[in-house]
């Protein structure tokens, strides 16, 4: 009977307080994202090595994920996401003082395994505290709270970077992260279904490797990994394109294309819909290929043509991953969390191999470079698609 219900008081406390985690998260995050060609000019290094320090902390929270989940079953839920989000805030006001591009990487390595502690964590958070009725809602709240802050922070760092430097902008950044921080601390009520358990890491072990077995799971894996390697990609880059000639856009403008991302809303719904009307298979290999048409619309030389070709592989991205995600989880027979946590670490080591991969293709050959490596990822992405046809019934 005491479980947080729609319409309640603690309902609208754990709502607003799960979106600000999530927010300052993923915006600090990405923060780096948006003035990687600063980076180039200020340390005297190439994109593929700028790109690094998006890279790195991926990485290190893509293998932190599932540790930080399998934590939590003993340590408790609201002390390690409290945690999480305290010490990264701290670690992006320490970035802008780095005095070298090395040390900024080994910052953003230690920021990314905090980083880990809410995506692990506060799904698990939600499904314990939150009435069956009202967790739709709450899960999609605190989803967005993640979108909007991915987009937030590549906004705050482009305009900052541009009024003042990028260091400044990480200043702010990293000053309103610790304001939102003690807001979270005040705001989320504390555990009253968690019940903690002793970590017994041979069983976390024997069910991770029984996921990596299962063929239609890895499949699932596989097309994470390649749909954010081409997403990390387009956009690590996009900026170097649009800021050279013919195009010269300034930093701020550059950063507000990000608002693009918003079109992922709607995808990522509607994706869901139709996968309920024509099963997942066909609505997943149509997100991808619809990532495939926008990526060579963005090859044309025209700014607007350029830019629709960015929304719609965004458009696409969201739709192909929401489908992917959520079949994951429905396809998983034990241990769904775990399930989801390996789709997330394939997700975001995929954004760690493209995003830097990407750079070596962006200096040799250009933008046409970039997009070539993308196309030969989303062919990865088609061919595992429909790999899980022999895997998975109609669904």
């Amino acid at each position: 009977m005491d479980y947080i219900q729609k319409g309640t008081k603690d309902f609208r406390k754990t709502n607003l307080a799960l979106f600000a985690a999530g927010f300052i998260t993923f915006a600090n995050l990405y923060s780096t994202q948006a003035v990687l060609p600063e980076f180039t000019k200020e340390f005297h290094i190439s994109p593929a090595l700028a790109s690094l320090s998006l890279s790195f902390a991926t990485f290190a929270l893509a293998i932190s994920l599932v540790i930080f989940g399998s934590l939590s079953e003993a340590w408790g839920r609201k002390q390690l996401m409290t945690l999480s989000i305290v010490s990264a805030s701290i670690l992006t006001l320490a970035i802008a003082f780095s005095p070298s591009f090395e040390l900024l990487l080994i910052l953003r390595v230690i920021q990314g395994i905090a980083f880990a502690g809410l995506p692990a964590i506060a799904m698990a958070y939600l499904g314990e505290e939150v009435d069956a009725k009202s967790l739709g809602v709450a899960m999609g709240l605190y989803i967005s709270g993640n979108s909007v802050g991915g987009l937030a922070g590549r906004i705050i760092m482009g305009t900052m970077t541009d009024l003042f430097s990028w260091k400044v902008g990480m200043i702010f950044l990293g000053l309103l992260s610790i304001v939102i921080s003690v807001y979270f601390i005040v705001a989320l009520p504390k555990s009253k279904h968690f019940e903690p358990r002793k970590l017994q890491f041979k069983s976390l072990v024997s069910s991770l490797l029984a996921h990596l077995k299962n063929p239609g799971m890895l499949c699932l894996f596989g097309i994470g990994f390649t749909l954010m390697a081409s997403f990390v990609s387009l956009y690590n880059y996009i900026s170097f394109k649009l800021l050279d000639p013919p195009y010269s856009l300034s930093t701020t403008i550059v950063g507000w294309i990000f608002i693009i991302y918003l079109v992922g809303t709607f995808s990522s719904t509607w994706f869901g819909s139709l996968a309920d009307r024509y099963g997942r298979p066909r609505v997943l290999i149509a997100g991808i290929i619809i990532m495939f048409a926008g990526g060579l619309i963005t090859l044309d030389v025209h700014l607007v043509l350029k830019i629709a070709g960015i929304t719609i592989f965004t458009f696409g991205f969201f739709g192909a991953h929401s489908i992917a995600s959520g079949w994951v989880s429905h396809r998983a027979t034990h241990d769904k969390a775990q399930a989801s946590s390996l789709y997330l670490f394939f997700y975001y080591f995929g954004s760690s191999i493209g995003g830097t991969a990407a750079g070596v293709f962006w200096s040799k050959f250009g933008w046409g470079g970039v997009i070539g490596l993308i196309a030969f990822f989303l062919l990865g992405a088609i061919v595992l698609s429909y790999s899980l046809r022999h895997f998975f019934v109609r669904e």
